[in-house]
């Protein structure tokens, strides 16, 4: 049976090893992987065994460039499985890592529900059914949505604050042309036409009283 008679580091990456097999490179893998298996020279190793040590490097590996995407911002489940099949990752190996890291904490969709709610209402507020869309464009369950957006808060409140970001590019609007782009802003972000219409009444009037 075939032997280990070498296993060397990378000069490139020191977490790496190369491992050689009867005195002809194999393959390289992860230190961790080569500690949890407990590869030693002079051990036999059978072509199944070199198999699986195969799988469990590229799910090292794909774990570190998970960890690496989710580092930017949270990401809902499907974006990391979106993530791994642009990447050509096999999709066992893909679960694998994808159960890994929401056993460590990593992936939650319940977490990024309530991450990309607030995120919006902080930056680009936008209305519960925007919200609901861009959710479930993400994959996330009705369920988790529905929960996310169950503290959401009064919509006119929230169309205010996206409307006060557009007042000084219509500041030299006449009333009629106010209305129709103000409304259709909020519109687009996801208000319901009778809060957009409310809310862009409030912001004229008050707009050109102040003024």
């Amino acid at each position: 049976m075939p032997k280990i008679t070498a296993i060397e580091p990378q000069k490139r990456d020191p977490e790496r090893v190369n491992v050689y097999i009867d005195g002809e490179f194999a393959f390289g893998a992860s230190i961790l992987v080569v500690v949890s298996r407990g590869l030693a020279i002079e051990q036999d190793i059978s072509q199944e065994f070199l198999e699986e040590l195969k799988e469990d490097d590229l799910a090292e590996r794909s774990y570190g460039a998970a960890l690496n995407f989710l580092s930017f911002r949270p990401r809902s489940r499907r974006e990391v499985q979106d993530y791994f099949r642009r990447r050509k990752i096999d999709t066992e190996i893909g679960d694998r890592v994808i159960a890994r890291l929401e056993h460590n904490g990593f992936l939650d969709d319940r977490e990024f529900a309530r991450f990309w709610v607030e995120n919006r209402q902080s930056f680009r507020p936008r209305g519960t059914r925007a919200l609901r869309a861009e959710l479930r464009q993400k994959g996330l369950d009705s369920e988790i949505v529905e929960e996310a957006l169950g503290d959401i808060g009064d919509e006119d409140v929230i169309a205010r604050e996206a409307g006060l970001k557009k007042l000084r590019s219509f500041a030299d609007l006449d009333e009629r042309e106010f209305f129709r782009r103000m409304v259709g802003f909020l519109q687009r972000r996801g208000f319901p036409y009778q809060v957009s219409a409310r809310v862009s009444k409030e912001l004229w009037e008050e707009s050109r009283g102040a003024s």
